[in-house]
């Protein structure tokens, strides 16, 4: 089964950037026009799209709506959104604005009743689990705090509450272009065989998206690769058929 390839675009002040490892200090803007990047995305051939509002995971609610707004409207991307959702109200502006499905990382871990309350509300196919891990151990609040919880207790908890859909990101590895965590993602499908683990962090070729492949993990996210020409849009063409 061909993995499921998904770009990422994260969002600082209406525009297109990249952190690495979650640092604020490390941004590099890659293009001034969201929309353009998603339809160059669609072009391409690619269905979904990964959308950050990182501006929303510093204030810890949604920010850039008007983004997704956008980017919703005008393609047909299958838009999953995440940066700082904390309450109902910024699920319900989510969900308006265009977004197919949302994540939730640190919600999870500190509000566990409200991020409970989502999945029972908006049904847990439309709720996606962020587990960002270093060290095997989750990390919150933009990766400054470990939790002492173990990624695999951690998704297993939630996988027996419902979850199916997880974005695990290595935060070690995440914008340093350096190879995907692969022997983590095969210990997490390990514990839950049936979830659609989308790996996150580290890829920086086709080549570590054919050996996530390989290794049996259902997609990845991409994002760094693509706007630093790691990874061409012909590239993905050709991967995609």
């Amino acid at each position: 089964m061909k993995i499921e390839i998904i770009p990422a675009i994260d969002i600082i002040d209406g525009k297109c950037v990249r952190l690495s490892q979650g640092d604020y200090q490390q941004k590099t803007i890659y293009n001034e026009n969201p929309l353009e990047v998603a339809k160059m995305f669609e072009a391409a051939g690619l269905k979904r799209l990964h959308l950050v509002d990182l501006d929303g995971a510093k204030a810890h609610h949604i920010v850039n709506q008007e983004v997704l707004e956008s980017i919703a409207a005008n393609t047909n991307l299958i838009i999953d959104f995440g940066g700082g959702l904390k309450s109902d109200e910024d699920l319900k502006i989510a969900f308006e604005s265009g977004a197919s499905m949302i994540t939730g990382g640190s919600i999870a871990v500190k509000s566990p009743e409200i991020f409970m309350r989502w999945i029972e509300k908006f049904g847990a196919d439309k709720i996606i689990l962020g587990a960002d891990a270093k060290n095997e151990m989750i990390a919150v609040a933009g990766w400054q705090e470990s939790t002492g919880t173990d990624i695999f207790t951690f998704i297993n908890n939630w996988h027996s509450k419902g979850i199916r859909k997880i974005i695990s990101t290595d935060i070690g590895r995440d914008g340093m272009l350096q190879g995907a965590a692969t022997e983590l993602y095969k210990k997490i499908l390990l514990e839950v065989p049936d979830a659609y683990l989308i790996a996150s962090g580290g890829v920086s070729s086709m080549a570590d998206i054919l050996e996530l492949q390989n290794a049996g993990i259902p997609a990845v996210i991409t994002g760094k690769a693509i706007y630093e020409g790691r990874i061409t849009m012909n590239e993905i063409i050709d991967f995609i058929g």
